[in-house]
């Protein structure tokens, strides 16, 4: 229903100059339709492995992969490990780039087994839901409506165009449920389900806040090295964000901990029970969960080098600190009508010496604060 120009973008690119290229993200998060945009599912060179009369045609596959020209399309790689040496020879018999398509749900199986095997000769592009750009086509068709509708129900297509919010809930709520049931246990993942699903649930209270493993690990009764593994799990599987802080030598004692953020929104809200806007509006969490959503925007449409957060021990923070070439740029969001500078935002511009700060807000309006501070909405986020 959306275009994603982005994510075609980078696909095409990468398949000009590398032999192959990894679709990695969540199941359902829309990496099937994208690769049909690069090859038909009725052509013979497409494989879904997860349909039996294709996964059959791979029984052989030697014999049937190197007797086909052009692009090559595996769905769900994942499902036949055993792939990936054949792969390798195949792909090192020509230089040619673009010779395959691999799509793989999210899983650190997967990027190591195409880490190991395919190295050097593949690219991994990583594919979540649909995100502001998708689903507007630039700042003067930007639609608040959708906007919100993307915040409340999340990116994951089934989910974002579900008739209703009690259908994208329950959606949500049995996506989370096979998660933890069913692909964890695939991936090779042995945690039990109703401990993650717990967890996963737990989690819910820290997004956007510093991580700390003990506070969870004595409310589950278990120690805190299993929590780390369980938080890792989630963010190997991408539904969950572990922002690193930035720290260097300024003579202030700075947080080396990581924030946690939900990578959907909808997810985030289906396991705080919202399914509703006004209920979000009013939650308690509305702000956290906010700032999670457009720090997600922020990240999929400006496409940084590299991202981190910063906060000292004395109380200065920056929600985002953002390396983009030789460029450092500051981001703070604030759910507020009219942001204001504040102390911390100027110790921020000096300490780290920003080429620039934006406060992304909700509003409509975007007006400079002083030299080199901007207030952004977020439709400012859409190029033109």
């Amino acid at each position: 229903m959306f275009n994603r120009p982005q994510l075609e973008a980078s696909i095409k690119k990468a398949l000009t100059r590398s032999r192959g290229v990894v679709l990695s993200g969540p199941r359902q998060s829309g990496k099937s339709t994208l690769a049909q945009k690069f090859l038909s599912r009725q052509s013979p060179n497409y494989f879904d492995l997860e349909y039996p009369p294709h996964a059959g045609r791979l029984e052989q596959a030697a014999h049937t992969l190197e007797n086909l020209n052009g692009l090559i399309v595996i769905d769900e790689v994942q499902l036949k490990p055993d792939l990936f040496p054949l792969l390798r020879v195949l792909m090192d018999r020509s230089n040619a780039p673009g010779q395959f398509l691999l799509l793989g749900s999210a899983s650190p199986a997967l990027l190591r087994q195409a880490g190991e095997s395919l190295l050097g000769r593949v690219e991994t592009v990583e594919v979540g839901g649909f995100d502001l750009l998708e689903i507007n086509r630039g700042p003067d068709t930007y639609s608040d409506e959708l906007a919100l509708q993307l915040w409340l129900r999340g990116g994951f297509p089934r989910s974002y165009l579900a008739a209703s919010d009690e259908d994208s809930m329950v959606w949500r709520q049995q996506a989370i449920a096979n998660h933890v049931r069913f692909d964890l246990p695939q991936f090779g993942i042995n945690i039990a389900a109703p401990a993650m699903l717990r967890f996963w649930t737990m989690l819910a209270h820290y997004h956007g806040q510093i991580w700390s493993a003990a506070p969870p690990a004595q409310s589950m009764g278990v120690a805190e090295p299993t929590i780390r593994r369980y938080l890792d799990t989630l963010t190997q599987t991408l539904m969950v964000r572990q922002l690193q802080p930035w720290h260097q030598n300024l003579g202030k004692r700075q947080v080396k901990a990581p924030k946690i953020y939900f990578r959907d929104s909808g997810f985030l809200h289906a396991l705080m029970g919202v399914q509703t806007l006004p209920t979000l509006l009013t939650h308690p969490q509305c702000g956290a969960s906010w700032e999670g959503f457009a720090l997600e925007q922020v990240l999929r449409i400006a496409q940084p080098d590299q991202a981190y957060f910063w906060a000292t021990h004395q109380g200065a923070e920056l929600d985002l600190l953002l390396f983009k070439g030789s460029q450092r740029i500051g981001v703070e969001f604030k759910r507020a009508d009219a942001p204001r500078i504040t102390p911390s935002m100027r110790i921020a511009i000096d300490d780290l010496k920003l080429d620039a700060l934006y406060v992304v807000y909700p509003g409509l309006h975007r007006y400079a604060l002083t030299p080199g501070v901007e207030v952004v909405p977020l439709w400012a986020l859409l190029p033109k």
